[in-house]
């Protein structure tokens, strides 16, 4: 038998087509709308709002699209409070659990909205009680991998609401090269950008993560990373082994993957330096103990050593050694990539794909991420996985990084 039931949604949903791209999934899923309620804003600065009477084949089809449509903020007319149901099993949600997105989230509980702490995308949402007799709960994002017995999880969309994020600027208006990104956007403009917001968030006591692929350290942008850590532009870093190594690689033995860094030619035997390396550093039992030694003098990870910066190096099947810093098991790498996120404000993703798609995973959608990578794609890929914040920069990363050091003094 056909249900329906009322939605709304509200923000800045016309000038950005988002109503139009709510409307149009929902035929996409087989179900239909009525709009009962229209409320446009008059200026570019007023919100609008909108009431969508969604009616679908059965419950079972609409509770599937009203998840899909929370993604972009259409939240139940009348929600009531939230259903929880507590797990059974460590590590297993319960079936129908309420599946998250990256964006601002609420919990209706006992009739109060309840704000989700750390909004991640593809957890489930569990209501912690207070430490205290009569203090408010507290209502927590939670990967699959942490739930354990016991714990109160929230389930199906009722008592649940996310806030549609707020267009930029240029999302309402038709333009040449106004897609998201663009090969033929000038570049200067963009870097002053981008150079203003962390003096932005320098101010604001926000901290800068920045995401770091192999290529960075093969255009030559590793000494332009390393001037930014140690100008304190640089609150957090992610990696993988093969960035680390290779910075290390450059410092020690000149070359990246065997090629000299000052002139761009192979070395006779350079294919195993990395390798060497590796082996040094693992003589040593860490990074910071080679530095100390002195056996790594300077580059990225020394100066981040040396000024206390934390990094996660996250492994993969691929690693050679690995370092003994990267960490191989990637679940608990993912979690301490999601301690270290708290307090971000912008995140700079520099010539990386899957660090970049990991990384998106677990910040919240209201950290201004910036995509900085030869190939535009990379954003697309971003987006595509949820991170739909992600602004892109199509440029070769080692030059576009000297000269944001030298816009930002570092």
């Amino acid at each position: 038998m056909a249900v329906t039931e009322t939605y709304e949604l509200a923000g800045h949903i016309v000038d950005s087509l988002l109503l139009a791209k709510v409307l149009d999934q929902v035929l996409e899923a087989g179900a239909d709308y009525r709009l009962d309620q229209i409320d446009i804003g008059r200026t570019p600065t007023d919100t609008s709002r909108v009431v969508i009477e969604i009616t679908a084949d059965d419950e079972v089809h609409l509770d599937r699209l009203a998840e899909q449509l929370q993604v972009h903020g259409v939240n139940p007319l009348a929600p009531g409070d939230a259903v929880t149901q507590e797990a059974t099993l460590d590590g297993v949600l319960p079936a129908g659990f309420h599946s998250t997105t990256n964006l601002a989230t609420e919990v209706r509980l006992d009739g109060r909205w309840v704000p989700v702490e750390n909004p991640e995308m593809d957890c489930g949402l569990v209501v912690v009680e207070p430490p205290e007799p009569g203090g408010a709960p507290v209502v927590r994002t939670l990967p699959m991998h942490r739930v354990r017995a016991g714990d109160r999880i929230v389930v199906g969309v009722h008592g649940v609401r996310v806030v549609a994020p707020r267009p930029t600027a240029t999302d309402a208006s038709f333009g040449f090269m106004d897609s998201d990104v663009s090969s033929e956007k000038p570049k200067g403009l963009q870097l002053a950008s981008l150079a203003d917001r962390l003096r932005l968030a320098r101010e604001r006591g926000e901290r800068t993560l920045v995401v770091c692929g192999p290529a960075v350290i093969h255009t030559g942008g590793g000494p332009e990373v390393a001037r930014l850590v140690r100008g304190g532009w640089v609150d957090v870093l992610f990696a993988g082994n093969g960035f680390a190594t290779h910075d290390l690689e450059s410092n020690v033995m000149g070359t990246s993957l065997g090629v000299s860094v000052t002139s761009g030619a192979g070395t006779e035997g350079g294919h195993s330096n990395h390798l060497r390396v590796i082996n040094e550093v693992r003589r040593h039992g860490s990074i910071a103990a080679a530095v100390e030694a002195g056996y790594v003098t300077g580059g990225v990870m020394y100066e981040l050593t040396r000024a206390g910066v934390p990094f996660v190096l996250g492994g993969s099947i691929r690693d050679d050694g690995p370092l003994p810093d990267t960490m191989a098991d990637v679940v608990a790498a993912a979690d301490r990539m999601r301690e270290l996120t708290a307090g971000v404000g912008v995140a700079l993703m520099l010539a990386t794909t899957l660090h970049a798609i990991a990384t998106g995973n677990v910040l919240p959608g209201a950290v201004d991420t910036w995509c900085i990578d030869i190939n535009q794609a990379v954003v697309t890929k971003l987006a595509d996985r949820g991170s739909h914040q992600a602004r892109g920069i199509v440029t070769d990363v080692g030059p576009f990084l000297r000269h944001l050091a030298d816009a930002l003094g570092a």
